[in-house]
């Protein structure tokens, strides 16, 4: 019998000596010439590993016609999807069509990315995403990159930019290097030897250069090539500008400074070895920058950024233009953008910058995603989240980030579910892409998935077994008392209206839950929807109906009626609908298929609205709002509770607190009725 392996052996099975080996592979300059001809993939820019990576990773085609494609490295395979971005492949996909663009060398690699949006729209998240993709995309076979060493005299003198082996080779010759390695390249962009050394790597070169008498064979014979891991955290290949106050920001912190220690050891502040070239620019050679809120930069920041972009140079201070190879990305949010806009000093900023909008959810499905990611109903043990908690916080956001619709006879709550790919009568799919192209606004503004998170853990640490919508709705209605984004008080108004229009949303689904689980005999749905379909056939074919006992007699137009009311149905279409649904049913017959209604959702709903009206008297269920409920009652309400729980996910307490809100929903619905008949 095997013996359980120590925790030491468990860890010890991930560790491999092997792979630490490749991953730390040092030569001299001959060993990679030979290895780059092999695979010319190790002297891509950064833009071409960039895109690379994120092709390495892969994507999910869109299920819908000319939506974007889903690329899985928006996933968050790094960190078991902790990070994941929801409902934003079309920004997603406009940008790493930039990064193609940008690798094929049409442009976009000159500019600078900029990702716009509200706050909390997961621009920064994109952004830490594409870091943590190059990093482990360093580590991988495909993702293989190098740097180099000089070995002079006994002192090791890193490249300080961490710069491509290959930029070692004269001028002369790059031409006929980059022909070979593009010989047998398969990629939509070229291979090319661009750029120049580091001031430290050309000081060094030109000293052995000298020393040699020109002999360049020998020059590189002082030189170790080494595999290069980018780390944001080791400030290798991945840098991260955040700006500063404005008295304490030094452009320094971007193109590096003077060492002033070793002035006396070199005897002038201009000798490259007696300056740090660790500024951001310096630190992501070879990879990424991202500039947090880059718009908030002091304008002598942006001259570096506009270098930097156009020229693929920095200028260090005392030095000529030092070559840079980076992918610049900035996010900013909207007040600032604005900002940007109305100052013609920044003309020149704008004109090298690409901007992609990245708005908010619109979709509610995928809002439940964001919120689903912390607050897993699988996961938490306590307190149980009800069905329809998630959805109905996620349907408040989506609606505050709508513009009320145009159309006459469009709510907004309908808008909503149209976005979500929901069906709603009189609208078509072409209805709702003029739409959202009439609403360019739309996703810009609105309430954020942050705040919609802090309320449900608001809601969660109140002490309750159980919380529900409702709980939820009420703690995101009192916070937007004290939210600190909202000044406007018609905003804060709006979205409190809003809220009672998702709590409808919410009471509709849970009477149609109740009634579904009041109607659940599948025998009776399936009884009635025969009767329905033979008075159907007997009223379009103008003949008699035979029912059981034999006896035939005329179609039963009210109870055709009462079912096609539920799925709205004009009296004045009902002969069209009949002679539509017969044409239906004999089609499927003619191709050797069986009519099958479930297939329908609407007259599936429709027959089960009319069966629960049916039994609805029989259940009694507005007695649930009395003290005192007869124990055949309460046989029936158990039953259906325990549908309830069976069929939609409810526990015995939510489900009971479910059967009492419906109760008194129907309570007051009778109250009402009774009370316009009286009058």
């Amino acid at each position: 019998m095997d013996q359980p392996q120590s925790l030491l052996d468990a860890v010890q099975r991930h560790v491999s000596s092997e792979h630490y080996a490749a991953l730390h592979w040092e030569g001299s300059f001959r060993e990679y010439l030979p290895m780059a001809e092999r695979n010319p993939l190790v002297a891509r820019n950064a833009w071409q590993r960039l895109l690379d990576m994120i092709e390495f990773h892969g994507y999910e085609q869109a299920t819908k016609r000319g939506a974007a494609p889903r690329w899985k490295l928006f996933d968050d395979p790094f960190d078991r999807g902790r990070d994941a971005v929801f409902g934003l492949d079309e920004p997603i996909n406009q940008l790493v069509q930039l990064f193609r663009a940008g690798a094929q060398a049409l442009g976009p690699e000159k500019r600078v990315i900029l990702l716009h949006g509200p706050v909390g729209s997961a621009k920064s998240t994109i952004a830490r995403l594409l870091k943590r993709g190059l990093e482990a995309y360093s580590t991988t076979d495909a993702g293989a990159l190098y740097t180099f060493s000089w070995h002079i005299d006994d002192e090791v003198v890193p490249s300080p930019m961490n710069q491509d082996p290959l930029l070692l080779i004269p001028a002369e010759a790059r031409l006929e290097v980059e022909r070979r390695l593009n010989k047998n390249l398969k990629r939509s962009y070229k291979i090319e030897l661009s750029g120049e050394l580091d001031p430290v790597s050309r000081f060094h070169f030109r000293a052995l250069l000298e020393r040699y008498k020109g002999d360049w064979s020998r020059v590189v014979e002082h030189v170790r090539v080494r595999r290069l891991l980018l780390s944001e955290k080791d400030r290798i290949g991945i840098g991260t500008f955040q700006p500063k106050d404005e008295k304490n920001q030094d452009s320094t912190e971007l193109t590096g400074d003077v060492n002033y220690r070793r002035i006396a050891e070199y005897g002038s502040d201009s000798d490259p070895r007696a300056f740090n070239f660790d500024g951001e620019f310096n630190v992501a050679n070879r990879g990424l920058l991202e500039f947090v809120e880059v718009l908030k930069l002091d304008v002598a920041f942006l001259y570096d950024l506009l270098g930097a972009s156009q020229e693929h140079a920095v200028k260090p201070k005392k030095f000529p233009q030092t070559h840079i190879d980076e992918v610049i990305i900035g996010h900013t949010n909207e007040p600032e953008y604005r900002k940007l806009q109305n100052n013609e000093l920044m003309e020149a900023f704008r004109d090298r910058t690409i901007k992609i909008d990245v708005p908010y959810n619109m979709s509610v499905a995928n809002e439940v995603r964001i919120y689903r990611r912390q607050f897993n109903p699988e996961l938490l043990r306590s307190p149980f989240i009800a069905p329809h908690t998630l959805e109905i916080a996620a349907l408040w956001a989506v609606l505050t980030r709508l513009e009320e619709p145009t159309h006459p006879n469009l709510s907004v709550l309908q808008k909503a579910k149209l976005y979500g790919g929901e069906e709603v009568q009189g609208f078509t799919a072409e209805n709702v892409r003029e739409m959202k192209e009439a609403a360019l606004r739309e996703g810009m503004f609105g309430i954020s998935p942050r705040y919609v998170q802090d309320r449900i853990a608001a809601a969660m640490v109140m002490g309750k077994e159980c919380i529900g919508p409702l709980d939820v709705l009420r703690k995101l209605e009192t916070g937007l008392r004290h939210h600190s984004l909202i000044t406007n008080e018609e905003v804060r108004k709006r979205y409190g209206q809003l809220i009672a229009h998702a709590r409808e949303d919410y009471e509709e689904i849970i009477k149609h839950e109740v009634q579904v689980a009041v109607a659940a005999d599948r025998e009776a749905v399936d009884r009635l929807c025969a009767k329905y379909i033979d008075n159907v056939k007997a009223c379009t074919t103008r003949e008699k109906v035979i029912d059981a006992a034999g006896r035939e007699r005329d179609p039963d137009e009210r109870l055709m009626r009462s079912i096609e009311n539920k799925i709205d149905i004009p009296d004045s279409r009902k002969e069209d609908f009949r002679h539509e649904l017969m044409n239906y049913i004999a089609a499927l017959h003619i191709e050797g298929r069986t009519f099958d209604y479930r297939q329908n959702k609407r007259l599936t709903r429709a027959l089960e609205l009319k069966l629960f009206e049916d039994r609805r008297d029989t259940i009694q269920l507005t007695s649930l709002v009395s003290t005192v409920v007869d124990p055949a009652t309460r046989e029936k309400i158990d039953v259906i509770r325990q549908r309830l729980s069976e069929r939609f996910g409810y526990d015995e307490r939510s489900a009971e607190e479910v059967l009492q809100y419906v109760a008194a929903l129907f309570a007051r619905g009778d109250a009402k009725r009774g009370a316009t008949e009286a009058a």
